[in-house]
């Protein structure tokens, strides 16, 4: 320790040491103890000094002048007013953003100062007000000095248990952070983020899905890391592996026409059921047959037919109907050649 730092130190102690108060009625000379305020802020001060607390510089910038980290595990292009609702209902009430985003600084680019490690959607909620809604409003950071491995990890550990974040994002995450930190090894990288093996294992197998199987899915938000493990078996090998490839392709073109018109796309536990009954060689499920009515020819109703399962119906007469007996006769006679045709 330096001898400057030792003196402040000494000094400091001296400002914050324990106040003796006069007993009433003292002398005129005595001194009054300082106003609250002041001992709080000395002994602060005092703290900052030991080391008990750690100040952080912050600033109020451009979010213009920010970019995203290249390896950032949030897929900025799905970022809209919905996904960032509550961000921007917190920002207006309040009109300051209250969490600072972590961000490094940027050389060498004059068109940034600062790439962003984590706070990927208040830098955009920020932007959205900034230029939708023309709020005065700036993106508040905090710098540090990170490595890229230690910058993985702490944006890792923010959004971890975040819900807004999807499985098939952290997925694509650990999948190159496992090649560029940690050698391919999982087990290294799951020493190193303090989780179990097998749990990361689960996302590193979901990325490795095929790109096909993802846009069978329609919407990676909802692709889940149990959609990959169900999955996984059926792509192991043919012939599961390429019926079920060829159901992924015909899958994701159906979803997308469904983008284009504006409708829901199909939901997940449909799409795996679709994918794994194509892989066990299984044609899509037929809907259930529904009851017929049938007529005679002047709209009268005769009976109703019911499917009861593979080979039999249950048919229902209208006693009340107009018709004639014959016409029940003749219409019976019509649907049996039509439901069960004669043998040879």
């Amino acid at each position: 320790m330096s001898t400057t730092t030792g003196k402040n130190r000494s000094i400091l102690a001296g400002l914050v040491s324990p106040v003796t108060e006069t007993p009433s009625g003292a002398g005129e000379g005595a001194s009054a103890p300082p106003p609250a305020r002041v001992t709080e802020r000395l002994s602060a001060l005092a703290r900052v000094t030991s080391g008990d607390i750690k100040e952080k510089t912050l600033r109020l910038v451009d979010p213009a002048r920010c970019r995203m980290w290249e390896r950032h595990n949030r897929r900025y292009d799905l970022l809209n007013p919905q996904r960032c609702a509550d961000l921007l209902e917190s920002l207006r009430a309040q009109g300051v953003q209250e969490f600072p985003a972590i961000v490094r600084r940027i050389e060498g680019d004059p068109a940034f100062d600062y790439e962003v490690i984590c706070g990927a959607r208040r830098h955009w909620s920020v932007s959205y007000l900034r230029q939708v809604e023309h709020r005065e409003i700036k993106f508040l950071i905090e710098e540090r000095e990170l490595t890229d491995e230690a910058a993985f990890r702490l944006a890792d550990i923010e959004n971890r248990s975040r819900l807004d974040i999807s499985d098939y994002e952290r997925a694509l995450d650990y999948r190159e952070a496992v090649e560029s930190f940690y050698g391919g090894v999982a087990r290294r990288m799951a020493e190193r983020l303090e989780v179990k093996e097998t749990w990361l294992s689960r996302f590193l197998d979901l990325a490795k899905l095929p790109r096909d199987v993802v846009d069978a899915f329609g919407d990676v938000l909802q692709l889940r890391e149990n959609h990959a493990r169900e999955l996984k078996p059926h792509l192991a090998a043919d012939p599961g592996r390429s019926r079920l490839m060829a159901a992924a392709r015909k899958l994701a073109s159906e979803q997308s026409s469904r983008r284009e018109a504006g409708e829901a796309v199909l939901d997940a536990p449909k799409v795996v059921a679709v994918l794994k009954s194509a892989a066990a060689g299984q044609g899509p499920a037929k809907p259930a047959a529904k009851p017929s009515l049938v007529k005679n020819a002047h709209s009268a109703p005769l009976f109703t037919l019911k499917p009861k399962g593979p080979g039999r119906v249950v048919l229902e007469l209208s006693l009340d109907s107009p018709a004639t007996n014959e016409d029940f006769m003749a219409a019976f006679e019509r649907e049996l050649k039509r439901l069960r045709p004669a043998t040879s």
